[in-house]
């Protein structure tokens, strides 16, 4: 039986995990996710534990218990001007950090100087430090990707097996064979910010067109536009107009026109645990 038909879907159903990736990233990205999260349609997303509104994020979420929340694992720090050191120290994780002590810009510059050893204990940190902070985490995903790289992807797995939580883990050969015991992604959609001003309702219209049959994860990045984003990153008008579609009627009626079903990571991390 397929996953989606585990989780109570019809055979054949297009299912998808709607993701608000960088929750803590600034207090801009607390807002626009959280007002996504509560309106809908999005279902789940994920905190950056390093980030300087991590502490916001998890008091919002305490307030919100049925929130669902996963640690969106961070080894890089990529803005220029705004950065964010290893919440392990930078003593205990040196081969993650630059020479002030923060967090790598790329995902290159990780894997070339970084351990696995100290990967583990770094991401090890973010998961303790969010459950510590009241957060249900229900999953593990990465922030850029940089887990994905042969170098550290046994030790994403490894963490998702010692919490027992569900990872983001699409199909794909280039990562190897599917790992025995997690549950698989049959696709997903990572286009989120890749479109100009004007653009955005028909780029994310199509993004959902392209979800197949089974189990998808469609990425977004809402927050609340201003001054403070403007400053972060050059992608703002993209990550507020994402807030105001995947936590609006717009979104909600295009995954409908598209005949997608949405689900949460809660509902996956029960499923795994239930064995």
């Amino acid at each position: 039986m397929e996953t989606a038909e585990r989780l109570g879907f019809s055979p054949g159903a297009t299912v998808a995990v709607v993701h608000a990736d960088d929750i803590g990233m600034s207090h801009a990205a607390n807002i626009g996710a959280f007002a996504a999260l509560d309106a809908g349609p999005a279902t789940c997303g994920s905190v950056m534990v390093p980030c300087p509104w991590f502490g916001e994020a998890a008091e919002m979420a305490r307030a919100r218990p049925e929130v669902d929340l996963g640690v969106h694992l961070t080894l890089n720090a990529e803005f220029d001007g705004y950065r964010w050191g290893p919440v392990a120290g930078h003593t205990a994780v040196p081969s993650l950090v630059d020479d002030a002590g923060h967090l790598h810009r790329t995902s290159r510059e990780t894997v070339k100087s970084g351990s696995a050893d100290d990967v583990r204990t770094e991401l090890r940190a973010q998961i303790e430090a969010a459950l510590a902070a009241g957060i249900d985490v229900t999953h593990l995903d990465s922030h850029m990707g940089t887990v994905f790289h042969p170098k550290f992807f046994d030790v994403y797995l490894e963490l998702g097996r010692e919490y027992r939580l569900p990872l983001f883990l699409p199909r794909a050969e280039e990562l190897r064979p599917d790992p025995d015991g997690f549950i698989m992604f049959d696709g997903y959609d990572a286009e989120s910010l890749g479109f100009e001003p004007g653009q955005g309702v028909a780029h994310n219209e199509r993004r959902i067109g392209r979800l197949g049959a089974g189990l998808n994860y469609l990425i977004c990045h809402p927050a609340q536009g201003g001054d403070e984003l403007s400053a972060i990153t050059d992608t703002a008008h993209q990550r507020d107009f994402e807030r105001q579609f995947y936590g609006g009627e717009a979104g909600r009626a295009a995954l409908s026109d598209a005949g997608v079903e949405t689900i949460g990571m809660r509902q996956l991390r029960n499923l795994l645990r239930a064995g």
